[in-house]
C-alpha cells in the first residue's frame, strides 16, 4: 500500500517540542513520515527533535534535523540550501514555528512585540521567500502554515501580538495562495484551536494558571463544543490532507481545527 507523500520532500520548520508527547510540529512530522515523505526536519535547538526522530525512525521512515533561526534570513537561506543538497527539491513546506505572549499594547514592550512578529509571522515569510521560488520552477508544491484561533478572536487572554501575527498568517497565506495558484504552488493554513500538547504543561499552566494544571485544562474544555481537547495529532491530520493529492482543488484558505470553539459566541 502506497502512502499520500511516497516520494515527496517536505521541510517542516518547529518539528521539535519543549517535552514528550504530541505537539503540532512533531506529530506533522511524524505524520508525513508515515505516508511516506522524506522529512527535512528543522527547528532552533537539536534537544527538541530527538522525540521526533526517534518516532521516525521507529516507523522506518527517512528524516534529517537541521538546525535554524526562522527569523533570519540568511539561516533560512543556509537551511533551505542544507535541504537541497541533501534531497535535491523542496515538495512541502510547514510553517510551525512561534509562541504567545501575554499583554495588551499598554503592557508589552516594544522588544517583545518585535520578538512576537519575527517568530510568529516573519519566520513564514523568511521560508516563503526561499522556498516558493524552487517550487514555481518545478510547478508544483504545498505550503501549509500553521495559525491560531487567537487569530481570528479572543480566546481568553490578551496577547495582542500572538493576536496580530497569526491573524497576519493567515491573510498571507490568502494572498500568496492566489499569487502562487497559477504557478502550480498550492498555500493554506491550518487554525488549530486550545489543544492539549506539551506545551500546556512546560509554559502555559504557569503563566495562566499558577502552575495548576488541571485548572488550565479545565478552563480550556469549557470553550469546546465537542467537550474534550484535541492533541498536534489534529493539527497533523489537518496539514496532511492539505499538502495531500486529495486538496489538489485546495488553495489560500484556512481549516480550522478547534471543536466547534471558533464558532460559539461565549
Amino acid at each position: 500500500m502506497t502512502g499520500r507523500l511516497d516520494g515527496k520532500i517536505a521541510i517542516v520548520c518547529g518539528a521539535g517540542c519543549v517535552g514528550p508527547g504530541w505537539g503540532n510540529g512533531r506529530a506533522i512530522a511524524v505524520r508525513f513520515a508515515e505516508e511516506g515523505a522524506k522529512v527535512f526536519a528543522v527547528d532552533l535547538r537539536a534537544d527538541t527533535m530527538e522525540e521526533t526522530v526517534a518516532r521516525v525512525r521507529d516507523l522506518g521512515g527517512e528524516i534529517e534535523t537541521h538546525l535554524c533561526d526562522v527569523t533570519d534570513q540568511a539561516s533560512v537561506k543556509d537551511m533551505v540550501a542544507a535541504c537541497m543538497d541533501r534531497f535535491g527539491t523542496v515538495d512541502i513546506l510547514v510553517n510551525n514555528v512561534g509562541g504567545s505572549a501575554r499583554g495588551g499594547p499598554a503592557e508589552m514592550d516594544a522588544q517583545t512585540w518585535r520578538r512576537q512578529v519575527d517568530s510568529n509571522l516573519t519566520s513564514v515569510y523568511l521560508t516563503c521567500q526561499t522556498v516558493l521560488p524552487i517550487m514555481a520552477e518545478r510547478g508544483r508544491g504545498a505550503v501549509v502554515n500553521i495559525a491560531s484561533v487567537s487569530g481570528l478572536r479572543w480566546t481568553g487572554a490578551a496577547q495582542c501580538a500572538y493576536a496580530a501575527a497569526k491573524a497576519g498568517v493567515i491573510q498571507f497565506s490568502r494572498v500568496v495562495g492566489v499569487e502562487y495558484a497559477p504557478k502550480g504552488v498550492r498555500v493554506n493554513t491550518v487554525i488549530p484551536g486550545q489543544l492539549h500538547t506539551p506545551l500546556v504543561e512546560t509554559r502555559l499552566a504557569e503563566q495562566r494558571m499558577g502552575g495548576d494544571v488541571d485548572a488550565l485544562l479545565a478552563s480550556r474544555v469549557k470553550r469546546i463544543p465537542l467537550g474534550w481537547m484535541g492533541d498536534g495529532r489534529d493539527t497533523a491530520n489537518a496539514a496532511l490532507f492539505l499538502v495531500s493529492d486529495e486538496a489538489r482543488f485546495v488553495t489560500a484558505t484556512e481549516l480550522v481545527v478547534d471543536g466547534g470553539m471558533s464558532a460559539r459566541c461565549d
